[in-house]
């Protein structure tokens, strides 16, 4: 068997047997030695993420915190009369995909058909946003042969400009009768921002646009509010505040002009991002309408959370969740489900450790790792890292562990100890790994693994 060859994906419409999903020494953070095994069977392995068999670094997932985010959110959402798209590509793997679906989301969100057809064909997603503009030849060819293929699927996609919508167009008129029509979301922008039409005026003119072009067909609106979020309430809700108002005056005269246009039975959407400031947008996503809406939060990083950037964000909005009085008095929110563990490799100096983990296995985007557990070596059950300890740099395959070593209270590591590491900005993370262990309970027994697919 060639190692280094990724196993197939199932094409099937249902979901894939889990029998066909193989794992094997050729994956970073595998235990080398191992022979090749069916995720079925890695339970029965009685592995555990500290033992002697698995290489550092490690990236893994606590089962309890993993449930619990997507329990967690999936209930936010259904109380507020909402629906979860969440974005598929903070983690790309069908095994998660499954998960949020079978908890109650309405399909799943991506950034690209290529995304999607991982969705589609190996993790069972009918319904779904490409929250992106679409346009290129290879692309729209790949998602009418899914729709082709897949009964029941639903795919809507965002449009920005005029360009766009006569490149959509003029691609529409060359697959002759019978094409199935692209569905688009009208997305609003924000000046500096990502994509999205900046004027009220723009995305009326657009909207007509769309009305009037055979094979197109405007379905919702769409927006980011990510890029604005401070982590400072006031600041968040007046920027909020300014999404809702533009959104629901582009739906009024959207609406006022019929330029809306829905097959038998379908709702409108409404979406926007919804990881910084999930609690915020949910005015938003609730238009005056005299049709039928769904709210789509498109949240992705709340199934793993974090320890840095969205701990911060969420922290902020905690007092105001719990203000609103939906949620059980002292209910747990959102909790950080991935770590990477590596190894302390040396201690060449006073206050300084070298770990064997950097950024090709660390997100670093938005900010440095955060030491948050502690395994001397030998030791299967890990204790929490000493509050004096903070990443300060990393290279490609190091991370530089310092603390005061001038502080007696501080305790310090030793070569060849663990230490666990939680992350900031999950999706960053993700993709620097093909598989990830899912561990359970205090001395992190492996229980179940899911596959990525960047």
């Amino acid at each position: 068997m060639d190692t280094k060859t990724a196993p197939t994906l199932s094409v099937s419409p249902h979901h894939p047997e889990r029998s066909h999903e193989l794992l094997g020494p050729w994956l970073k953070g595998f235990p080398p030695l191992q022979a090749p095994l069916l995720l079925s069977a890695l339970a029965a392995q009685g592995w555990q993420a500290l033992g002697p068999e698995m290489p550092m670094p490690l990236a893994l997932l606590r089962r309890e915190a993993l449930a619990h985010n997507i329990a967690w959110m999936q209930r936010f959402a259904s109380q507020r009369g909402l629906s979860l798209a969440p974005h598929g590509k903070t983690t790309m793997s069908p095994q998660l995909f499954r998960r949020q679906l079978d908890a109650g989301a309405w399909g799943l969100s991506f950034a690209n058909v290529q995304q999607l057809r991982i969705g589609v064909q190996a993790g069972g997603v009918r319904r779904a946003l490409i929250a992106n503009q679409l346009l290129g030849e290879a692309e729209l060819g790949l998602l009418a042969e899914l729709l082709r293929q897949t009964p029941g699927l639903r795919v809507a996609s965002f449009a920005d400009s005029p360009a766009q919508c006569q490149l959509l167009q003029a691609w529409q008129g060359r697959q002759g009768p019978g094409a199935p029509a692209l569905e688009l979301l009208l997305e609003l922008g924000s000046e500096g921002g990502r994509c999205g039409v900046r004027d009220h005026d723009a995305a009326l003119a657009l909207a007509r646009q769309v009305r009037a072009a055979p094979g197109l067909r405007l379905v919702g609106l769409a927006f980011y509010e990510g890029l604005g979020a401070r982590g400072e309430d006031e600041a968040d809700r007046a920027w909020m505040a300014g999404w809702t108002q533009r959104a629901h005056a582009l739906l009024a005269a959207c609406e006022a002009e019929d330029l809306f246009e829905l097959a038998d039975g379908q709702e409108l959407l409404i979406s926007a991002g919804g990881s910084a400031l999930f609690d915020l947008v949910c005015g938003a996503l609730r238009p005056p309408s005299r049709h039928r809406w769904r709210g789509l939060l498109r949240s992705g990083c709340y199934i793993t959370h974090d320890h840095g950037l969205y701990k911060r964000l969420v922290d902020v909005a905690a007092p105001r969740i719990a203000a609103e009085g939906l949620s059980e008095a002292g209910e747990p929110g959102l909790q950080g489900a991935l770590e990477v563990w590596c190894q302390v490799l040396s201690c060449p100096e006073p206050g300084l450790a070298l770990l064997g983990a950097g950024r090709r296995d660390l997100s670093y985007d938005q900010g440095m790792p955060t030491p948050i557990a502690w395994a001397p070596l030998g030791q299967l059950q890990p204790g929490p890292a000493p509050a004096g300890w903070r990443i300060e740099a990393m290279n490609d395959q190091h991370a530089y562990l310092r603390w005061d070593a001038q502080d007696p209270a501080i305790a310090v590591p030793a070569v060849g100890d663990r230490v666990g590491l939680g992350i900031s900005h999950p999706c960053t993370t993700f993709d620097k790994w093909t598989w990830l262990p899912i561990v359970e309970g205090e001395d992190y027994r492996i229980v179940d693994a899911v596959l990525t697919h960047f």
